[in-house]
């Protein structure tokens, strides 16, 4: 009540100064940590699947981005031939395919 106003502003602003520094550095840290336990496991997962979905072979069986499981016959650049029954083949997008086994199947358990 009896502080002048030009008084009040030059104590907020003095003190301005550090909390803008704590604010940049608070704003770093949860970057960072959005990064390493977000953004960086899900480009390393992506990455793995690309791997695995170039890798994919003849005689491998595939999953499809719609359910469908099948055992690749043809491998094209783009596409892959799949045979989901007997004598039953379908083209499908490299890109469409969600899963990839190997042609032995999965790996035993240690048992």
């Amino acid at each position: 009540m009896f502080v002048s106003p030009a008084y009040a502003q030059a104590a907020g602003g003095a003190s301005s100064g550090g909390s803008a520094v704590m604010l940049i550095g608070q704003f770093v840290l949860l970057g960072a940590i959005f990064w390493f336990l977000i953004l960086r496991p899900q480009q390393k997962k992506l990455k793995e699947h690309r791997a695995k979905i170039d890798a994919v072979k003849k005689g491998d069986t595939v999953v499809t981005g719609g359910g469908i499981i099948g055992k690749v016959t043809k491998v094209e650049d783009h596409e892959v031939e799949v045979e989901i029954a007997s004598q039953v083949k379908i083209k499908v997008v490299k890109a469409t395919l969600t899963d990839v086994q190997p042609l032995g199947g999965a790996k035993p358990a240690n048992d």
